[in-house]
């Protein structure tokens, strides 16, 4: 791969199926306290998040955009079709994993590309659209910081801008620390869990599980405390342990179901693990994908059973940067999600 090369049509598509998949994965997932398939809660569904993936995604993975700009379109396209914040986590997370492969970079590593990103790809104009798109979104709970507000315009790079609200914002803290939840952490256990029980969904179950066990949840501390949000870390750590030594992990869904209804009934909602659970399916199927060489592009690789051993899951394929981008209007099937190309959940 040279730094001047092109990203192909073919592979955004490949970039967007990742995406769009992660997504389904995460909501198929039982999380006790989150929005699933079947699983409603805090005055949104599924059906909100299936349409927010998919209007969201032609930003994400389209060419010749910013990083900020890509989230703050990702979002508008989301605020268009749906009247909360379903997903401004999760483009906050996944943006910047798919810029870094639709940008020319000469390092083949993902994570270093990510690093180049944060480090030197962002600067303050994609600030000011970060802090719109945040606007836009207006998550619950955000309240007023004395550096680097968002209601603010701000003068420094995004990373100087995470750093300031790194200490109350799980989210933030990744922009810093290149992912370091998800990559060091998170990644490695989906692997371990998805080797176990050949299932994308129970390992994302486990997973979520384990993040919000160590881990505690930032959402829910902003809402209702640090000391709400460690009692729910400690219910996680129970129901990680249960679901790890369970022989079958269908065997502790009644479980699963149980704690989710009285999360959901006291407010509790876990969004911010729920965020890095998707960013963590992301990278678990960009890592697929490019350790593929660029000969097996198709969204059908996502979706199978097999699992591949990740050694030389880090290799970017120099075929996939080499086609022109396609000069028409992106188009990107979501029939991954059910949900049909003008963004309407059939």
């Amino acid at each position: 791969m040279t730094s001047d090369a092109v990203v192909s049509a073919q592979f955004r598509e490949a970039l967007a199926g990742a995406y769009l998949h992660a997504c389904e994965v995460e909501l198929r997932a039982l999380k006790p306290g989150n929005v699933g398939i079947g699983a409603p809660g805090h005055a949104m569904c599924a059906e909100d998040f299936m349409t927010s993936a998919a209007v969201s995604v032609s930003a994400l993975v389209a060419p010749d955009l910013g990083l900020g700009e890509r989230i703050y379109r990702a979002v508008a396209a989301t605020r268009e079709k749906v009247a909360c914040n379903t997903n401004l986590g999760i483009v906050l997370l996944c943006a910047p994993l798919l810029h870094a492969l639709l940008i020319p970079l000469s390092e083949r590593d993902l994570r270093a590309r990510l690093r180049c990103v944060l480090r030197s790809g962002a600067g303050v104009e994609d600030t000011q659209w970060l802090y719109h798109a945040i606007r836009l979104a207006a998550p619950g709970g955000l309240g007023r910081s004395c550096t680097h507000d968002v209601k603010d315009t701000p003068h420094v790079a995004v990373v100087t801008a995470m750093q300031a609200a790194a200490h109350r914002d799980r989210i933030a803290l990744q922009y810093v620390t290149a992912y370091a939840d998800v990559f060091d952490y998170a990644v490695p256990l989906l692997w371990q869990y998805r080797g176990r029980w050949n299932s994308d969904t129970w390992a994302a179950a486990a997973v979520f599980l384990s993040l919000l066990r160590r881990f505690p949840d930032s959402h829910i501390a902003r809402k209702y405390g640090v000391a709400r949000a460690r009692d729910v870390s400690r219910i996680a750590a129970v129901l990680e342990a249960e679901l790890s030594q369970a022989s079958q992990p269908e065997e502790i869904t009644q479980r699963l179901k149980e704690v989710d209804v009285e999360f959901k009934s006291a407010g509790i909602n876990p969004g911010t693990t729920a965020d890095l659970t998707v960013a963590s399916l992301l990278v678990y199927y960009l890592e697929r994908l490019l350790s593929t060489d660029g000969k097996d592009l198709p969204l059908s690789m996502l979706q199978g059973d097999r699992c591949p051993d990740r050694k030389g899951a880090q290799a970017l394929g120099s075929n996939a940067y080499a086609a022109q981008a396609s000069t028409g209007p992106y188009r990107v099937s979501t029939k991954t999600l059910g949900v049909s190309k003008n963004g309407s959940y059939r």
